[in-house]
């Protein structure tokens, strides 16, 4: 099992470690939630509520499973799950600068 809050080691070809998008550290909060923190500092929640508990949520339904949903970790700069699952960062980066949060 991975540690939740691990750091990002991994680098993605084309990316520079710098990129101020790309996720340094994530933490399964309940609800559905995490707190993550880019590489330039920035900090924020991820509310995932309303996308896991969308009728057609496709591949994400699998983290209705409060267990898998903590499995997140940073792989390549990005929010991850087993099974390939992961978030776009830029996204996230963007909508978190702004409001301090960001719910796809």
């Amino acid at each position: 099992m991975r540690v939740h809050a691990a750091t990002e080691q991994d680098s993605a070809p084309g990316v520079t470690p710098s990129a101020p998008w790309r996720v340094a550290k994530v933490e399964p909060l309940p609800d559905y939630r995490l707190r993550v923190r880019f590489v330039d500092g920035t900090e924020g929640e991820v509310l995932l509520t309303n996308l896991i508990n969308r009728a057609e949520v496709g591949v994400f339904a699998q983290l209705r499973d409060e267990a898998r949903f903590r499995e997140a970790y940073v792989s390549l700069g990005a929010v991850t799950w087993p099974g390939n699952l992961d978030l776009a960062p830029d996204a996230m980066y963007d909508a978190i600068r702004e409001s301090g949060s960001w719910a796809p």
